[in-house]
């Protein structure tokens, strides 16, 4: 059937917001006793609009309409469908290697003779540089000025690159340094909630859905806009034409009643939130919001419960269009045509949510009175470990035993006044606070928490008070509208008072980019092995991520941030000890610092207004004077410089033959290593620091790179080179086989010598030696990264045998052509017995495998044989075709060559 076909009938011309648009009505689905509507969640029933209009455009077949028409709360899916999303949504980190990989197919095209310009993409792309702002400076005037400057310095072959995608991919837009953060230029500025394209002359309207290669796009799910994050691999062949293949997911909807008490923040209750979901498990499954509780909910507040859906483990964190959703539009300087059309469009679609009405049919129902979530924070280790206000100190007592014995101590009791680090009258000691950081993504998007956050800070101000100077500050606002509302109502002074300068407009410290501490405090911290922390009001706080020093990472809303930073510990409770003393010595509390919800509403009321987003993104493409001097090569082909410690030209499509080999069983492999549970992308593929006694720091010292200008791993993505050193060297993962030992090491066998996992992986490589890894449940949990799958597939890695598989690094695995393989229910490597000196085969895999086909394995060791069963994670034809060509891109490139001229869609 031709694209544009319309085998149901359903597609109908609408006036909506004065423009005539065709409509894929879905009540026609509903008339022909197909479906009924109002049972379906209403992410369902976008999902079921894209399948419904994409109906025989080459890929989405009648009976994928049918197949989630018919969706219902217990269904059992097994037959994948087609999702098509309007958009793509990059941010630097993450895209910078799409656009690497996209230049690489461009030339690997031209290496078989095809046209260069056949690669191209074939959606809207926008990519946002947000992630490679560093915290070198701060707390003065010139901190943003001299972050940025140095940024560009560092990353301007990054930026080449970037300024020559922008010429050269048609669909493709680059929003460069200082704009923002690209969740919250996604929800202020690029999302229009519903899409309006035109083909031959006629225009037609769609919910605008979005995948994003960072895993916090589902922030974007506040707005009633349908995305989630998927890997850059995946994202790539969505780029290139591809519908991403997906199960229709369960559904389990989370109702609110109620409404938050005074002095409450969103930040609490996402944090709630993660805490309770987590508990009642919704990995892989879409998660919807409903009840009257929603209606008490600011937009800011709904983005920001969405934003933390990966760490909740959702797939998503929806909340269905409605009179807010119009109301932000507004405020945020949407047009009023465009907002006329959104309510016209999704009350005549059923997308519209109100609190009459019969509520969706879910797969599962959690409940939460809003009225029960109190003051919080997470942390020492994972966003899902709520911690509330009272009991921070006790949490940190309570790992404090665990942090100090991962510090290298023999005792877990709190260090004597000797060990610590004397300022003046004061000691930095264990829980001492030396990071304190307004940081983007997920807080920085909420005007309330941020004029909350300058509020305390004026009234600390005001009763004498100052930040501890061990803490090192920051804030970096997820926009520039955030520091426009602030200086209107006179509440960045205060702030900046308090050492909060902007930094910068980014991801900064949430990342890992929070710079250098004081000399004399890290120091400090590795000559007497504390256990310190930060507090950030970002969403993850995993070992190692924040800075490689700090032991502890508490998550906070902004103002609790400022609050702890004039506290200087995490180790006292700030409800009932004081911030503390003025210059006469009189204790101050939190209570006389915390604004009152209505203060914090009439400045709102006052300051946030359409214009403020007008002025902010004007100018938004333009980029500064330096940006606009980095030079644009010319050419379809990128030149890549051999030379260059940024930017290489991957070897993955190197060599890639005209057809795929036949698939072979994985035999006599060695294990690379044997982790626990919760490893995540950061312990696989570390974003921050590059230490310059590891793989990558030796690498780059020896192509004459002074450590001074390391930059980052999460800069350096552009370079395999450094990333495949990279892998698995996070100074916090901890290899079994080194009998928990922390760092990027392994045993190297039969030799039995202890080496730094990629050296070995080398050593390996050189004997032709195919290597596994294994680990615990939730493997690959974190962000979306694609290194976190291309750094292990560069070592040699061909499966990976985990207890479970966060969603999206599953994905990536199967696109770099790695195994993903599932312990049986009640087995791992430790009940197996496994050390790591075994040998290790993988049976079944020549023969064909199907979707999650189960494989024998065979541990050939010391012990003797053992034999035991996995599941083989292709979930779906789609990944079995993508495994068998060896992952993605040789898939799509093997697609390319069969395109006859530029300008066409992929063959089928």
């Amino acid at each position: 059937m031709a694209a544009g076909a319309d085998p149901f009938g359903a597609k109908s011309v609408e006036v909506l917001g004065g423009i005539k648009a065709k409509v894929s009505r879905l009540d026609t689905l509903e008339r022909a006793g197909l479906t009924e509507l109002a049972r379906l969640p209403y992410s369902i029933r976008v999902l079921l609009e894209n399948l419904l209009r994409n109906a025989g455009d080459g890929f989405v077949t009648e009976d994928d309409v049918l197949e989630v028409a018919k969706w219902s709360p217990s269904g059992l899916f097994l037959r994948e469908i087609p999702f098509r999303p309007t958009r793509v949504l990059l941010q630097d980190f993450t895209g910078v290697p799409c656009v690497v990989d996209l230049a690489a197919l461009r030339s690997a095209v031209a290496r078989l003779g095809g046209e260069p310009c056949v690669v191209d993409p074939a959606v809207p792309v926008d990519l946002i540089v947000d992630h490679s702002v560093q915290v070198d400076f701060h707390g003065a005037p010139d901190a943003l000025a001299r972050n940025m400057a140095l940024e560009i310095e560092r990353n301007r072959e990054r930026y080449e690159l970037l300024r020559w995608s922008q010429e050269q991919f048609e669909r493709l837009t680059v929003f460069p340094p200082g704009v923002g953060i690209c969740h919250q230029v996604n929800l202020e500025f690029l999302s229009s909630v519903v899409s309006l394209e035109q083909h031959d002359g006629e225009f037609e309207a769609f919910p605008g859905t979005v995948i994003g290669t960072d895993s916090h796009t589902t922030m974007i799910n506040g707005l009633g806009v349908l995305g989630w994050g998927v890997g850059g691999i995946e994202a790539e062949a969505v780029m290139l034409g591809r519908p991403y293949f997906m199960l229709p997911p369960s559904v389990v909807g989370v109702r609110l009643t109620g409404r938050l008490r005074p002095k409450v923040t969103a930040t609490d209750l996402v944090l709630t939130l993660t805490e309770l979901l987590r508990s009642v498990g919704v990995v892989g499954r879409f998660v919807e919001y409903f009840g009257p509780g929603c209606s008490t909910l600011s937009l800011p507040d709904r983005a920001t419960v969405a934003n933390m859906a990966p760490e909740y483990g959702a797939t998503t964190g929806f909340f269905p269009v409605d009179r807010t959703n119009l109301d932000y539009m507004l405020q945020t300087n949407r047009s009023a045509q465009l907002i006329a059309r959104v309510e016209a469009y999704c009350r005549l679609q059923g997308l519209f949510r109100g609190d009459e009405g019969v509520d969706p049919d879910y797969s599962d129902v959690v409940e939460l009175d809003l009225a029960e979530v109190e003051p919080s924070l997470a942390g020492p280790k994972r966003p899902q470990d709520r911690v509330p206000l009272a009991r921070v100190g006790d949490s940190f007592t309570d790992a404090l035993p665990a942090l100090a014995a991962a510090a290298g101590r023999e005792t877990g009791e709190p260090r004597e006044a000797e060990f610590c680090l004397s300022y003046g009258s004061t000691s930095i000691c264990d829980g001492a606070v030396v990071i304190a950081a307004i940081t983007s993504c997920t807080n920085t998007s909420n005007p309330a928490a941020m004029i909350t956050a300058a509020l305390v800070a004026r009234n600390a101000v005001e009763h004498g008070l100052a930040v501890k100077p061990w803490v090192k500050t920051s804030l970096a606002p997820g926009s520039r509208v955030v520091t426009e509302y602030l200086k209107q109502a006179d509440l960045l002074a205060p702030l900046e008072a308090l050492g909060f300068h902007v930094v910068g407009y980014g991801c900064s410290t949430c990342i890992g980019n929070s710079g250098p501490l004081e000399p004399v405090i890290s120091e400090a911290i590795q000559l007497q092995d504390l256990a310190v922390a930060a507090v950030v009001s970002g969403n993850r706080n995993f070992e190692g991520r924040v800075h490689p020093l700090v032991r502890a990472n508490y998550l906070a809303s902004p103002g609790l941030v400022v609050a702890f930073a004039l506290a200087g510990t995490v180790s006292s409770d700030l409800t009932h000890e004081p911030l503390g003393r003025n210059s006469e010595g009189t204790e101050v509390f939190l209570a006389d610092v915390w604004p009152s919800d209505e203060e914090v509403e009439e400045i709102l009321s006052t300051v946030v207004r359409a214009e403020l987003y007008k002025d902010a993104y004007a100018e938004a493409l333009e980029g500064d004077r330096m940006w606009a001097q980095i030079p644009v090569p010319e050419g379809d082909l990128f030149r890549f410089d051999p030379d260059s410690t940024y930017v290489r030209e991957p070897p993955f499509l190197e060599g890639v033959p005209p057809e795929p080999e036949p698939l072979r069983d994985i035999e006599d492999a060695r294990i690379l290593g044997i982790f626990g549970d919760s490893v995540t992308t950061d312990h696989i593929s570390p974003a921050g620091s590059i230490p310059v006694d590891g793989p990558a720091g030796t690498y780059l010292v020896s192509k004459g790179v002074k450590e001074a200008d390391f930059n980052t791993f999460g800069a350096r993505r552009g370079n395999h080179e450094v990333m495949m050193r990279g892998t698995f060297a996070n100074v916090r993962i901890r290899n079994h086989m080194l009998h928990g030992k922390e760092g990027g090491l392994t045993v190297l066998h039969p030799s039995g010598r202890i080496l730094p996992i990629f050296d070995a992986a080398m050593a390996y490589a050189e004997e032709e030696v195919p290597l596994v890894v294994f680990a615990g449940k939730e493997y690959g949990t974190g962000s979306s990264r694609d290194y976190a799958a291309k750094g292990p597939a560069l070592l040699g890695v061909r499966a990976v045998i985990a207890e479970s598989f966060e969603r999206i690094h599953r994905g990536n695995l199967v696109g770099m052509g790695i195994l993903p393989l599932e312990f049986a229910p009640g087995e791992n490597a430790a009940i197996l017995g496994l050390t790591g000196e075994e040998t290790i085969s993988v049976l079944g895999i020549r023969s064909g495998p199907v979707p999650r086909a189960t494989l024998q394995v065979e541990a050939d060791g010391v012990g003797g044989l053992r034999r035991f069963s996995v599941t083989a994670r292709l979930d779906s034809e789609v990944e079995v075709e993508y495994y068998r060509h060896g992952g993605i891109l040789p898939r799509v490139l093997r697609q390319l060559i069969g395109e006859a001229s530029c300008g066409g869609h992929l063959p089928e």
